[in-house]
């Protein structure tokens, strides 16, 4: 059953989707690992700054308190710096669903600050009353408080440990579907690239085509005229119409977008003359083929392209202006010189081709156009060929 490219690169869509999300979701771990760590340096240097409030030195008694006022604060202001934190630490509030206990185990850490923080004060006072019992409460609750922190340490190993099987988890499940998908399309997109390669080189034989926009492209290139096509108006090798079908064609077409702006362009392979040919007619065949096809990749419903020689092409294009048509023409032209087929005798072989490009008047048949066309052509093939020539580059 053939694959469409279609159905497999809205899947590599929205697998990539897939793999960006991961990616987020690796950032987002490496955030939140990094507030852990900011976390438990928070709660370290708490221990600190309480251990040096039980060390103050009382031979001078204001600037004990002047410490004291402050590193007090700065106890505070740690603990709300843990409350920031945990906001943005989404797995532990919304995975480990830890939030009530967290909180509550910051509510009593600020409780016993607060409760340490009125007995590091009494015990600093000028009052030498019951200072020993001032000295003991304030160990007490040193104790209590370090204690607290301890415990919220402790409890940030243990949600640390979670967060790290769930992670490995994820990134043991990534890995595989990375792995799985990666494996998978590039197959898919190798055998996508053998079915282009095979619709540049037409003369590779043996091969099935691997997805169903190939198949239709190749059924395309290689298509017979049907019973309602009149064969003798199709040139036998390329399908297109022959000079009769032009003709005609055209006569059916030329009023479909009377608005528009008649391009006609005389296109000749280079170096590819009859009298001259250096290849197989097989191969030769395959170019002329491909080439045409190449031209009706860009034909629009009121455009009609034919094979007029044996290595020339005429193209009659319906614009809506001169310099829309000139743009196509070109664009054909470098889309031909990107065609490369490998021939067994010379090896990869470069297509180009010259143009003579010019905008038929109301007043001029198409016969007469069709022949000031090849005029100008002729000046692009004198002039080196590989470029597409207007009329006003011979009145020059």
């Amino acid at each position: 059953m053939k694959q469409s490219i279609k159905k497999i690169f809205n899947t590599l869509s929205m697998f990539l989707i897939l793999a960006t999300t991961f990616s987020a979701f690796g950032v987002l771990s490496t955030i939140e690992h990094s507030s852990d760590y900011e976390k438990i340096d928070n709660l370290n240097n708490q221990k600190s700054i309480i251990s040096t409030l039980t060390k103050l030195d009382k031979s001078d008694l204001e600037l004990a308190l002047i410490q004291f006022n402050g590193k007090s604060t700065q106890l505070l202001n740690e603990i709300d710096k843990l409350r920031i934190i945990y906001e943005l630490n989404f797995t532990e509030q919304y995975l480990l669903s830890n939030k009530k206990e967290y909180l509550n185990d910051l509510d009593k850490l600020t409780t016993l600050t607060n409760e340490f923080n009125l007995n590091a004060r009494k015990y600093y006072i000028k009052d030498k009353k019951n200072e020993k019992l001032k000295n003991e409460k304030l160990q007490e609750s040193f104790k209590q408080l370090y204690k607290q922190i301890d415990k919220i340490i402790f409890r940030s190993i243990d949600y640390d440990k979670e967060k790290f099987n769930i992670y490995k988890n994820i990134i043991y499940i990534s890995f595989i579907v990375i792995l799985i998908f990666t494996l998978i399309y590039r197959r898919k997109l190798n055998n996508i690239y053998q079915d282009l390669y095979y619709l540049y080189n037409l003369d590779k034989k043996d091969y099935t085509i691997y997805s169903e926009e190939a198949d239709a492209i190749s059924l395309r290139m290689n298509r017979k005229a049907v019973l309602s096509e009149n064969p003798s108006m199709l040139d036998p090798v390329t399908g297109i119409n022959n000079h009769k079908g032009m003709i005609n064609s055209y006569a059916q077409k030329k009023g479909m977008k009377e608005s528009n702006f008649t391009a006609i362009t005389i296109l000749e392979i280079d170096n590819f003359s009859k009298s001259n040919r250096a290849y197989s007619q097989e191969f030769t065949q395959n170019i002329l083929k491909k080439v045409a096809f190449t031209i009706s990749l860009h034909e629009q419903s009121a455009d009609v392209i034919a094979r007029v020689d044996y290595n020339q092409f005429a193209l009659i294009l319906s614009r809506a202006s001169k310099e829309i048509a000139l743009k196509d023409i070109e664009m054909i032209q470098q889309s031909i010189s990107e065609i490369k087929f490998k021939s067994q005798s010379t090896g990869v072989v470069k297509v180009t081709v010259s143009g003579g490009y010019v905008i038929k008047p109301n007043n001029k048949t198409l016969e007469e156009s069709l022949r000031e066309a090849k005029k100008v052509l002729g000046h692009a093939k004198a002039n080196g060929g590989n470029k597409i020539s207007q009329l006003r580059d011979i009145q020059e």
